[in-house]
């Protein structure tokens, strides 16, 4: 057996891992502003970012990423192992672990977490929408329960990705009696294993969970969890300020540099993983040509986008993935402001300038795209500068996801956070011929390189990071000459928060549970 990493014994692994001081007294509630509610705590159903920052006090999966980091640390897993060929995943899980509703934690009821999404005979099988758990989890064809306290993972194919997939919150593990109990509506009681107990949800306003007390590790600090909805940046700012929230997310620039200013709050930066971009419809007529897509890249200012827009807290963006992921391609030279240079490859691709082209702005704002319409009208005025009219159109959120997927845009503004920190995330996940099939493709520049994908399938079979590396630089270099995007910003990830709290976190990915969090009296 090759072993990727054998799992500390608990009392060394936890708290150099969440980094816990055991002098700041315990006890308070903390109250966390966020722009809106959860959809689902149920985080195998969730994509959301609102339903997965609540879900997580609560649900706990085998494996887990460090606190500030995007190492993958044992959780619920004690250790694992591969084998030789790559297709069995072993896993030696905790004991003494109890769910909030009493039931024992064991293999068989990791078997039921990880079967309701993978087999659709499974009782607990079609509570809600599994599209991103089966894309990255569909290489699991079985499931063994070895003993009470191993399981194993078997995959119909070497998949690389999968231990940073299940450190995602796509699969955790749920209390069997709850699944049997409570069915579809397990996304509005959550029963796990984690530090955090949900005890309420008042749709659209708040959610309360409280200090499991019976916690299998380190208890966390705060008595009690309160998760208000602020869907507006402002009111989530003056409600910080005073006192009334003690984190508040999602604040937008201006809001962020006010916070600075506080000697009452504190904020937390980090790179981030994620990408804000561009999408060109391959297929359609006017954009079959790479010239084209290269020269609406080579007419936008990003150096301006990011002042106007971003306030400065973003980099702009050359690959589909940030620097902060490892593998990224630094070599690759990106396409510089030039409205001249993009005048000649327009020239030399006759593009029709006599007619107008869709530019799909989002209707809602996300860290990659606080202000998506001021965002949209620049990249509107740049296109004017070299003779390309372009209309601007606006849906509906819902609607807008459908159609784009669907293939119906010209060209739209959307963006990704790459939560499991892997290449193959953004690469297969958002560029991949695979994913560029409609109805439903996440790849919506629909655009379909058979060696860039290939590359692609090629890297979630190999172990050996340097020769992934090697694939993935290939993969970008590809990526870049066609120009199926025009990557526009990596943003950073800020919290906001009151100095009267301590040992905040912020992942990468902006995801942390807060058992860790102290708040002084």
């Amino acid at each position: 057996m090759r072993k990727l990493l054998i799992g500390l014994v608990l009392a060394l692994c936890l708290l150099p891992a969440f980094g816990w001081s055991a002098d700041k007294a315990t006890g308070g509630t903390l109250v966390w502003g966020r722009g809106g509610d959860s959809v689902s705590l149920d985080l195998a159903q969730a994509t959301d970012g609102e339903s997965i920052k609540a879900g997580i006090q609560v649900l706990e999966n085998l494996v887990i990423f460090g606190k500030d980091s995007m190492n993958v640390e044992p959780q619920l897993a004690e250790s694992w192992s591969v084998s030789d060929d790559g297709l069995t995943w072993t896993f030696k899980l905790r004991k003494g672990v109890k769910f909030h509703d009493g039931y024992p934690f064991n293999a068989r009821a990791v078997y039921d977490s990880f079967a309701r999404v993978i087999f659709k005979e499974h009782p607990y099988y079609g509570y809600g929408q599994w599209k991103y758990v089966s894309m990255s989890l569909g290489p699991v064809k079985d499931i063994k329960v070895i003993d009470d306290y191993t399981i194993a993972l078997v995959t119909d194919k070497p998949y690389a990705p999968l231990l940073n997939n299940l450190a995602l919150w796509l699969c955790p593990i749920l209390s069997p009696r709850s699944m049997a109990d409570l069915k579809e509506k397990i996304g509005t009681r959550p029963v796990g294993t984690g530090p955090f107990k949900f005890v309420s949800w008042t749709k659209d306003d708040q959610i309360v969970l409280e200090r499991n007390n019976d916690y299998w590790g380190e208890k966390a600090k705060v008595a009690k969890i309160v998760l208000k909805s602020i869907p507006e940046p402002s009111a989530r700012l003056m409600a910080l300020q005073s006192g009334t929230v003690d984190i508040a997310d999602d604040l937008d620039p201006d809001s962020i540099a006010l916070v600075k200013k506080n000697a009452k709050l504190a904020v937390i930066e980090r790179p981030s993983i994620n990408v804000g971009y561009l999408a060109f419809n391959t297929e359609k007529p006017r954009l079959k040509d790479p010239k084209v897509r290269q020269a609406l890249t080579h007419a936008i200012d990003q150096g301006t986008l990011i002042k106007a827009i971003f306030a400065g807290l973003a980099i702009p963006a050359k690959n589909p993935f940030p620097p902060s992921i490892w593998s990224h391609n630094d070599k690759i030279v990106p396409y510089e402001y030039n409205p001249e240079k993009a005048k000649k490859l327009l020239a030399e691709a006759k593009f029709d300038f006599g007619q107008e082209i869709e530019l799909w702005a989002m209707p809602v704002s996300r860290a990659y795209m606080p202000e998506p319409v001021k965002t949209a009208e620049l990249i509107q005025a740049y296109f004017a500068a070299v003779g390309v009219k372009a209309k601007i159109v606006r849906h509906e959120w819902a609607a807008y996801l459908a159609k784009t997927s669907n293939g119906e845009h010209d060209l739209c503004m959307l963006g990704w956070l790459g939560g499991n920190a892997d290449p193959d995330n953004f690469l297969y996940g958002l560029l991949s011929a695979d994913t560029a099939k409609t109805p439903g493709a996440s790849n919506v520049a629909i655009w379909k390189n058979q060696e860039f994908t290939e590359l692609c399938l090629r890297g979630q079979k190999t172990f050996n990071k340097a020769d992934r590396t090697k694939i993935y630089l290939r993969a970008q270099e590809i990526f870049h000459a066609d120009a199926p995007w025009a990557p526009l910003v990596h943003t950073l990830n800020v919290r906001c928060y009151s100095k009267k709290l301590h040992d905040v976190p912020l992942r990468p990915n902006g995801l942390n549970s807060f058992q860790m969090v102290s708040k002084d009296k």
